[in-house]
């Protein structure tokens, strides 16, 4: 479908500012009438958002998750309403109503923007440098595709909306760090470049010189009068032709045209209030009613809305033609499906575990699992935070993606976990690749909010996190993590799994996968365990979230409840209460947020009705609602120490000796009490 030139007269007759204004005040009235916002960010970005949506942004509006369109991050996610400005007025799935709506309850118009909930927006941002961060991963997915299917089927940019919050996070320096290393030369980031934060000035906190910092991480940069719309169309225009990542450091003023309120803080997170609305109206000549955008204005933006349909359309016939040739080579960049081959090889692994039941550490079954998988799912994308070989998260099958050779299979994030988690985001959200990475379990803490955001975005994101507990040994307590499972599992809509043996470490790959809308964290033990599962056909037990590994004959007087190495000791605990004609059932409990999602009979039927002992090698956490009142905790009430790991388990109490103690002691106050 083609543009009339009838159409192009409509366009080209509205100028820049008309466009902008458009913009501009839709944020304003919109945070006007819920009496919450940011006016600061979309008064100021105007215009340079209406040059970059006018005139180089790839899109549809009608067809907002076209797989070859330019993505778009507003990393400053505070300035929400610059977004849905230019969604209602470039024709997206939102309304007046919806901005209207703004901040309220059920609309499409929430706070910060939150992939999923409205189309169009591309990433769920808001806690600052998030969004910069992620889109390293969608530029990077792209270069990834593109190496995989051509510049026919894969030539799109990554845009980066940026403030001064975003880069004085710490994870902006990571983020800029591996960018600028790998070229990626279709990621430019238009710098808000105002000088003020909440508090004031940015320098009362930073005295940074921000083109210098990125030129030192390999980043192409200039600065540009942020509202000279000829400057801005220049300098992305050449940034497009660049070699590296690109920083346009757009000189802007906060609250453009307010004029009580421009240039300061008062203009940034606060409705500008009825007369100052009216002054910054009567300022920039915008002569009309709140959410009233005169019919040229509203024709010529929705104009814009659906110039890329030409391209689009040109695109889908470029995939029919290489789909006819080989369907293989065209690119789908949705969720990634788990094929056939997978299946199979999933099968052999679990066959050979269970026969072999070998006694390895878990970090050491996955990395057999991917040996196995890695070639069977095309998608899937590995990495580490440069612990590659301790993780063990490269299969034999993966080779290292490079600056400018982007056919690779498998990442070297370097020493940034947060930087990782967020690429992963990224790359995910890009869509086409299934992203896993690794790094210890003690550093989730530096991964967390990244974490967090896969998780309410809903994204298949896989972290490999190993050295699981005070099991690692003589590293000490800085690298024993006793208190990150408890931390991990109240994220909600994140799998934490810790597997038990190698076919229970399978079955937690399996799921992992499987969950096509919540991330998984999967903790491994750096020590060797035994396997102790045999059933080489059976059902994914781990899906199952617990399950008994062993129901006593004639019933049971106490059930031992224990996590990934903790198992094996629950099973000699038993072993002993066994020669004291104590029956114990033994739970393996790979992941609580999977068992609490079974249904409440089959919980009941695993749990028993005798007293429970929660055994794990961390804080107790949450295990209270497993074991009841009661019940009995055994693991960790402090840090670690350094010692051998056989030697931390004796002093720390966690023993088949300790387990059947407190068993015993559960059982006597149920004898008591009868």
């Amino acid at each position: 479908m083609n543009i009339s030139v009838h159409a192009e007269a409509d366009l080209n007759a509205v100028g820049h500012n008309d466009l902008a204004n458009a913009v501009r005040f839709l944020a304003v009235d919109a945070i006007e009438k819920s009496q919450s916002g940011h006016p600061g960010l979309p008064m100021g970005m105007a215009d340079v958002a209406t040059v970059l949506f006018s005139r180089f942004l790839k899109f549809d509006a009608a067809n907002p998750n076209w797989a070859d369109r330019d993505r778009f991050v507003l990393s400053a996610g505070h300035g929400s309403m610059l977004l849905y400005a230019l969604l209602y007025l470039t024709g997206g799935d939102i309304g007046l109503d919806d901005l209207k709506a703004f901040r309220q309850w059920g609309s499409k118009t929430p706070g910060h923007p939150e992939y999923g909930h409205t189309p169009g927006v591309e990433v769920t941002t808001g806690p600052l440098g998030q969004g910069i961060a992620t889109a390293v991963g969608m530029a990077l997915a792209e270069r990834m595709a593109n190496a995989r299917y051509g510049d026919d089927l894969v030539d799109h940019f990554t845009y980066v909306i940026a403030g001064d919050g975003c880069l004085m996070e710490g994870i902006s320096q990571e983020a800029i760090s591996l960018a600028g290393h790998l070229k990626l030369s279709r990621l430019i980031v238009l710098f808000d470049d105002n000088g003020i934060s909440i508090d004031g000035s940015t320098s009362l906190a930073t005295s940074d010189d921000q083109l210098k910092r990125f030129a030192a991480s390999g980043w192409s940069v200039r600065r540009v009068d942020g509202h000279d719309p000829e400057a801005i169309e220049q300098a992305i225009a050449e940034e497009r032709e660049t070699a590296a990542p690109s920083l346009i450091a757009c000189r802007t003023v906060i609250g453009y045209g307010a004029p009580g309120r421009q240039g300061t803080e008062k203009a940034h997170g606060a409705p500008l209030g009825t007369e100052e609305t009216a002054a910054a109206r009567r300022n920039l000549g915008w002569d009309y009613q709140p959410f009233v955008v005169p019919s040229p204005v509203l024709k010529a933006w929705r104009m814009i809305g659906q110039r890329g349909q030409v391209e689009h359309l040109a695109w889908l016939d470029r995939c029919e033609r290489a789909e006819a040739a080989d369907r293989r080579q065209v690119p789908d960049m949705g969720a990634v499906a788990l094929p056939a081959a997978y299946a199979q090889a999933s099968a052999k692994l679990r066959e050979r575990f269970a026969t072999e039941r070998p006694k390895l550490a878990t970090r050491q079954a996955s990395q057999l699992v991917l040996d196995g998988i890695a070639s069977a799912i095309p998608g899937l994308v590995g990495g580490s935070a440069d612990l590659t070989h301790s993780n063990l998260t490269q299969s034999k099958t993966q080779h290292p993606v490079k600056p400018g050779a982007f056919a690779g299979d498998y990442i070297h994030y370097g020493i940034r976990e947060h930087g990782m988690a967020a690429a992963m985001n990224g790359i995910a959200l890009h869509g086409g690749f299934i992203p896993y990475g690794g790094t210890f379990l003690a550093f989730s803490d530096y991964s967390r909010p990244a974490i967090r955001l896969a998780a309410l975005m809903r994204l298949r994101v896989i972290h490999v996190m190993t050295h699981d507990s005070i099991g690692l040994g003589e590293d000490g307590p800085t690298h024993q993590p006793v208190e990150h499972l408890a931390a991990l599992r109240v994220i909600p809509n994140l799998l934490v799994f810790r597997p038990a043996d190698a076919v229970e470490t399978l079955e937690a790959w399996d799921c992992a996968l499987a969950a096509s809308d919540r991330p998984s964290v999967l903790c491994l033990s750096r020590q060797a365990l035994p396997t102790f599962r045999s059933d080489a056909r059976g059902k994914n037990r781990v899906s199952q979230g617990a399950y008994p590994v062993v129901t006593p004959d004639g019933g049971r007087d106490v059930t031992l409840i224990a996590t990934g190495s903790e198992v094996s000791i629950a099973l000699e605990a038993a072993r002993l209460l066994a020669t004291e004609h104590i029956r114990a059932a033994v739970v393996s409990a790979p992941c609580f947020a999977l068992f609490e999602e079974q249904p409440e009979d089959y919980r009941a039927k695993v749990l028993g009705t005798a007293p429970r002992v929660g055994i794990e090698a961390a804080v107790q956490g949450d295990w209270a609602r497993w074991i009841g009142v009661g019940g009995e905790f055994v693991g960790m009430c402090g840090f670690g120490a350094s010692a051998p790991a056989a030697v931390l388990y004796r002093e720390f109490g966690i023993t088949p000796q300790t387990v059947a103690a407190a068993a015993r002691r559960a059982v006597a106050r149920v004898n008591e009490g009868k």
